[in-house]
């Protein structure tokens, strides 16, 4: 500091004069243009000593000027935390050099001295008068009241510099906690660790390291962090999702993100939470469960955060102590906690059990169905009391399909519960024949556009049936939109999520889900445990953070000192009464539930006391492993006081029972969860859905099953035809061809009728086919046996007028041997007929063809005969001729039986090799079966008639060389006609044989030979029987040989 500058000793003077005179300081001053403190100075010394001049100091001088000394004086005053080194570097700058301890002698001269200075919190004015009105507001509250309260505090740790005393100048003692004179402690810092502590009267809680700056949600995290601790034994974990949701913030990714901010406070949780305490506290109270062992816990909020699920997760393992990267110390201690049980969604158990499970400490979940958790391989240290998902899927889809539900909408919550549980479902759907029109997800942070894109995929369906994969939240907030469009009418098939809770039932207010049906875990009860859940008591003393917010929203009310406190609500007084609230905290249709969290416990309770091995009293002392504990979980087996028998199988899954439940509504507005059947996956699988004789109450209260397909059933009689671009579920009914039939409802094939069967008009059955042949019954079958058996007799009548006048030269004069031969021959022909008639078998098929073939040879040798012997008869009558030696009656007779012989050597080779034999022909007609003889050898067939023919083309040829020989009767012409008829018969028999269909090819073949017979019988014996009979007088020998001119033809 620069030196001021000194008076001359004139102006000091007339300073004094002009005092003198009478005049003020102020006015000297602004006369003389000087301060007035210097006037009054001047003046104060000239009264003292009687002078103006400057005296000499007395002593060794000071090495800090007067001027020096004040201005130390001031900073001291303003800062009372400035240090010696500070004021002696300030005077080194003023130009004055001077040591420390002349600045503590300076300052002790002028009454000051050092002090520790005391560290106080930085607070504002309006927390200080809030602490400072809560204690006078608490100052007579008794003992008990105390042990309710949680202190806690933080601390600062320098990491560069001193963490020493820090001290202050001051002069009272009493003047120590002036805010100039204290130190204030801050929750955040730069090069230093915070860490944050707190104890009640039931102890101590573990340090916590704070990074960062502390602000409300880090405080809120952390109080969570230490919810409802209690001291025991043996601990257990418990994570619970106290608040369903959390405020969004957009992190920087510069540094830490915050810690959650948790809202919407969850009761369903906290009855979970009482569930626990309830089993922990019967089993302390217990003499046959771990006698004189205590079980105590430890709970956290996972604020239905996967994240922070998995953080808490760790600190229920490891006691979240902060340990230094550096340190030697190996980390061998103990787990935590013994045993963990929830959480309650299934992604938070995957993702919890996939940290802790190389660690072997068992998690039990008392509703995380999701089937995949049932990997041991992924999850080796999970189990669960609630049946898996896996299960549940197939029985909603035979649930579905027993009511005739093809065409079904899906909607699943997007999480591991949602996706692989509808995964299931789709899979076993597809194996019974339903399909999904869509199947849609969501979850509850989705933004709103998504929700509303599933209201437009609902409201463009044909499907009237829903199958819901959701979670009581997600459900709720589906509910919710729906409501808005008011979208009434589908038919609701639920999972355990949701099916049977009452407030989502409470809050369909629009009756969007009346006449739900799905599957509930059974109901259950447990002795005591809904008193217990109704003493909030419990909580209100545990020192519970979330205690006043708990309090607040269950009875409507706000605390006092609340921030949110509005003036629209009445004021919590802490003492309020559970009688007549209805929320979903006092509601207990989570009751199986509860009795799965239950069942955990004691599971848990029951190998510790195996493990222990207890009797009257446990083993306290042995070590405890959290694989062992593992191991002895799932091999127990016990039976609860209720009776409900607890064991776990290869996948730490329970057996897999469920009711099914449908929602019917009453007359006051209430829904009625009807139990309408059962579902056990332990029976065989015909047994295992189980409908009670219950009626069941449909969407809009109907009472007939509603009808959700997407193509009407088939009938009988038609199958199925996909439509193009569309499930299998939608199809076309196309009705089954001619021959095929289906009997069933939604046939997928036309099965074709036996060869023997044919379909009916409907195409639902095979009726047998008509076995058609020509029977004698039948009108062409009854004509052609009438024209055998005429043929027959007419045959038989001319041959007893050839006997009767065997002696006319007529009869003689024709080779009567050969004549009767012939008509025999020719009663075997029209008889051979009838063996084409009737049901063709085995001998008849043989008969028909071999006798037809027989009997027309020895007829055609019998022409033959005939014919040669006319030939030769003209030619012996020639000069020199001696032909009919060679060709008498013997001869004739040997040719006969020649030519009839080959044709018996061609039939028994036919016989022998390839016999013709019954056949069925189902070709010929659809709906008919043609009985006929088959040829067996075709070869042979026509050998047969192609020896026949030969034959008769010989014949024929014969006779129409001798047709003008002279006689008055030539036998050659007549036979020639005969020839020339039985030629075209069977000419025109080949083709017509060939082309007719059936019976009618036998009707052509007996036509032929009745045809043939009739022209050799009429052509050969009726012009003889003319004579013999009507022509009398040309019945003689000189008549027959006359010589007359033949006439031409």
């Amino acid at each position: 500091m620069a030196k001021t500058r000194e008076l001359c000793k004139d102006i000091r003077d007339r300073i004094v004069d002009l005092h003198k005179a009478g005049m003020g300081y102020r006015t000297i001053g602004k006369q003389l243009v000087e301060k007035a403190t210097t006037v009054g100075a001047i003046i104060r010394k000239w009264k003292k000593f009687k002078m103006t001049a400057n005296l000499p100091w007395s002593g060794a001088p000071y090495n800090i000027s007067p001027r020096g000394a004040s201005m130390i004086m001031r900073k001291v005053r303003d800062q009372p935390r400035t240090t010696r080194q500070d004021l002696v570097n300030d005077l080194k700058r003023a130009g004055t050099t001077v040591s420390k301890k002349t600045i503590s002698n300076t300052l002790r001269r002028h009454g000051l001295k050092s002090f520790s200075a005391c560290k106080v919190p930085l607070l504002k004015p309006a927390p200080v008068q809030a602490r400072l009105k809560f204690a006078i507001d608490h100052l007579n509250d008794p003992e008990e009241e105390w042990e309710k309260v949680m202190w806690f505090d933080e601390t600062k740790i320098e990491l560069f510099g001193l963490n020493s005393t820090r001290r202050v100048w001051r002069k009272k003692k009493y003047d120590e906690y002036n805010p100039k004179n204290t130190i204030p402690t801050v929750t955040h810092g730069g090069g230093n660790i915070i860490l944050w502590g707190c104890f009640s009267a039931k102890g101590t809680r573990q340090l916590h390291h704070i990074e960062g700056r502390m602000d409300g949600a880090m405080y809120r995290e952390i109080l969570a962090n230490n919810l409802l601790p209690s001291n025991g034994d043996i601990m257990l974990g418990g994570i619970f999702s106290f608040h369903t949701s959390w405020n969004d913030r957009q992190d920087t990714y510069r540094q830490k993100p915050l810690p959650l901010e948790c809202t919407s406070l969850n009761f369903r949780d906290f009855q979970f939470a009482q569930a626990m305490l309830f089993a922990i506290e019967e089993i302390n109270n217990s003499t046959d469960v771990l006698p004189g062992i205590s079980l105590g816990y430890k709970i956290y909020d996972a604020c239905g955060s996967i994240a922070r699920s998995v953080r808490v997760a760790l600190a229920l393992t490891n006691g979240n102590e902060v340990l230094s990267a550096l340190t030697e110390a190996p980390c061998t201690r103990p787990a935590q906690v013994q045993a963990i049980m929830g959480e309650t969604s299934s992604s938070p158990c995957m993702a919890i059990s996939t940290v802790i499970g190389p660690f072997h400490i068992p998690m039990i979940s008392h509703f995380a169905t999701c089937a995949c958790l049932s990997d041991k391989t992924k999850y080796p240290s999970f189990l669960r009391t609630i049946p898996s998902d896996y299960y549940q899927s197939r029985a909603l889809a035979h649930l579905v399909k027993h009511f005739g539900w093809t065409w079904v909408g899906a909607i699943r919550t997007n999480d591991d519960y949602g996706n692989n549980g509808m995964a299931t479902f789709t899979e076993t759907a597809q194996k019974l024949g339903i399909c999904l029109e869509y199947s849609v997800s969501f979850f509850r942070t989705d933004p709103p556009d998504k929700i509303q894109k599933i209201i437009e995929i609902i409201k463009a369906s044909t499907s009237m049936v829903i199958v819901a994969f959701l979670s009581l939240m997600d459900i709720d907030l589906l509910i919710q939109e729906l409501s808005h469009h008011n979208l009434t009418g589908y038919q609701w098939v639920g999972s355990e999520g949701w099916i049977f809770d009452s407030q989502i039932a409470a809050m369909d207010r629009h009756h969007i889900l009346d006449g739900a049906i799905g599957l509930s875990i059974p109901k259950a009860h447990v002795s005591g445990m809904r008193d217990f859940m109704l003493d909030v008591k419990l909580l209100n003393s545990s020192s519970n953070e979330m205690f006043p917010e708990f309090w607040e929203t269950l009875f409507s009310c706000k605390f006092k000192q609340s921030k949110s406190s509005a003036g629209n609500q009445r004021e919590c007084t802490g003492h309020e009464d559970l009688t007549g609230v209805q929320n979903s905290f006092t509601d207990m249709s989570l009751m199986p539930i509860f009795n799965n969290l239950y069942k955990g416990v004691y599971a848990v309770a029951h190998a510790l006391h195996n493990i222990l091995s207890c009797n009257k009293t446990c083993n306290n002392k042995m070590q405890l492993d959290p694989f062992t504990i593992l191991q002895h979980i799932k091999k127990i087996q016990f039976k609860t006081k209720e009776g409900d028998e607890v064991y776990f199988n290869e996948n730490g899954d329970p057996a897999a029972k469920y009711e099914i439940i449908n929602w019917q509504p009453t007359k006051h507005g209430i829904v009625d969860f009807v139990t309408v059947g059962l579902y056990d996956a332990s029976l065989p699988a015909d047994k295992q859905l189980h409908l009670h004789n219950k009626s069941v109450i449909w969407a809009q209260n109907s009472q007939q099953v509603p009808l959700s397909v997407c193509s009407e059933k088939c009938p009988p009689g038609t199958r199925k035809v996909l439509q193009k671009g569309k499930p299998v579920c939608c199809y076309d009914c196309l009705r089954c061809a001619e021959g095929e039939i289906s009997n069933i409802t939604d046939s997928i094939t036309c099965v074709r009728c036996h060869s023997e069967f044919w379909s009916n008009e409907r195409r639902d059955a095979c009726v047998k086919k008509e076995a058609e042949f020509l029977s004698y019954e039948e009108i062409m079958g009854a004509l052609l046996t009438a024209a055998s058996l005429f043929g027959t007799c007419i045959t038989a009548v001319v041959a007893f007028i050839f006997f009767r006048y065997r002696k006319t030269p007529i009869v003689r004069a024709n080779n009567s041997e050969l004549s009767f031969l012939l008509l025999f021959s020719l009663t075997l022909c029209f008889l051979c007929s009838l063996t084409f008639i009737g049901r063709p078998s085995e001998w008849s098929c043989m008969l028909r063809h071999t006798a037809f073939g027989i009997t027309f040879v020895l007829c055609i040798s019998c022409v033959l005969g005939k014919t040669i012997v006319v030939l030769m008869a003209f030619k012996a009558r020639l000069p020199g001729s001696n032909v009919m030696k060679f060709f008498g009656p013997t001869q004739q007779k040997l040719s006969v039986v020649g030519f009839t012989l080959i044709q018996v050597i061609i039939c028994i080779l036919w016989l022998t090799i390839s016999p013709p034999f019954p056949f069925k022909n189902f070709k010929e007609f659809k709906d008919k079966i043609i009985l006929e003889c088959a040829l067996g050898s075709a070869v042979g067939f026509w050998a047969v008639l192609g020896y026949i023919g030969l034959l008769a083309i010989l014949c024929f040829i014969l006779a129409f060389l001798a047709r003008k020989l002279p006689d008055n009767f030539n036998e050659a012409k007549f036979i020639t006609f005969s020839m020339l008829i039985f030629c075209a018969v069977w000419i025109t028999f080949i083709p017509a044989y060939v082309s007719s269909p059936g019976k009618f090819s036998v009707a052509v073949e007996i036509f032929a030979i009745l045809a043939s017979s009739f022209g050799l019988l009429f052509c050969i014996f009726i012009p003889k029987c003319y004579i013999i009979l009507l022509k009398p007088e040309k019945n003689t020998k000189s008549n027959i040989m006359g010589k007359t001119a033949p006439k031409s033809f």
